[in-house]
């Protein structure tokens, strides 16, 4: 049995859940979980947990997701990326200032807030936005904060058919929609715009050269080596505060015991989550502040149960 997170090179075409159904019928399990959806038409990074790592679904969620994007400018479409219809259309005759392009850029990095685009998944009263944009119907949309980490551009501008484009590369917080961000960006520059390219190239620390293709997947499900390729809960989490602590402690952890909360996370705050790992490096739990009881710890998270062992 896999317990880990299978980092896979999703291809165009497919949805994320697409590839959770299709690991599920590979692996023969229903315990599989994406952890960031990427659009069809986007390849790139997808960390997908097994086993006893669907419980950390979230917490690898959370984790920042770095870009390779192609803007073009000149028109944009209903969808704020190349599959859409177009909207509006300026067309590019002067070239643009790369030095333009790059104040733009570093304008944008930081906290702030971005509003979701018609196609896609969020929810509004029940019902994806896609379904609404679909319809026909236009609704107000949550507003959304979202941090840009980094950002640059990578590419010369390349110019054709009253359009330019350029590539450039951005680290974001988890919910960022970078076809949104194209669309900003193009506003910036006076110009209509869309994504007409993306790849994402990290999520987290996981890079796109540690992923794996379907096709290789499969290879080592036929030759049972699949499992030695999955990342460990541990890694996966290594972006959390570690206690580590005794057999002891990690069996009253393992039956959910309250702690108290260690000096050395003394100032954590209340949203703040702390990976509870034996002295072996197995990490047994994830804890966070107790909401009623100050000075205590209690688990948001049980990872190793004794039935589990």
């Amino acid at each position: 049995m896999i317990n880990g997170v299978l980092l896979l090179h999703k291809p165009v075409g497919m949805t994320s859940h697409d590839c959770v159904m299709k690991i599920r019928k590979l692996l023969k399990t229903k315990k599989v979980g994406h952890t960031g959806t990427l659009d069809p038409e986007v390849s790139g990074v997808l960390p997908i947990c097994v086993g006893r790592a669907t419980k950390i679904v979230e917490y690898v969620t959370d984790k920042s997701k770095t870009y390779d994007a192609e803007i073009t400018l000149g028109f944009s479409t209903s969808t704020e990326d190349q599959t859409g219809e177009t909207v509006s259309v300026k067309p590019v005759k002067e070239p643009l200032k790369e030095a333009d392009i790059k104040a733009v850029l570093d304008e944008l990095k930081g906290p702030q807030e971005q509003v979701p685009p018609m196609y896609s998944a969020v929810k509004v009263n029940g019902k994806k936005l896609y379904e609404y944009a679909r319809a026909g119907i236009e609704v107000e949309r949550p507003k959304r904060n979202i941090t840009i980490e980094d950002i640059a551009l990578t590419s010369p501008v390349t110019y054709k058919e009253d359009t330019a484009s350029f590539r450039f590369t951005v680290t974001c917080s988890k919910g960022t929609y970078v076809r949104t961000l194209a669309v900003t960006i193009g506003e910036k520059l006076s110009y209509p715009a869309h994504m007409s390219h993306l790849i994402r190239t990290a999520s987290g620390d996981f890079s796109l050269d540690e992923c794996f293709t379907f096709e290789e997947l499969e290879q080592q499900v036929s030759d049972g080596t699949v499992a030695e390729h999955a990342v460990p809960i541990e890694r996966a989490l290594n972006h959390l505060p570690k206690w580590v602590i005794s057999d002891t402690l990690a069996k009253k952890a393992e039956n959910g015991s309250v702690f108290d909360i260690p000096a050395e996370f003394s100032a954590m705050t209340a949203d703040a989550r702390i990976a509870v790992c034996t002295e072996d490096g197995e990490c047994v739990a994830i804890y966070m502040p107790h909401p009623s009881k100050k000075g205590l710890l209690k688990p948001a998270k049980v990872l190793m149960q004794k039935s589990e062992q």
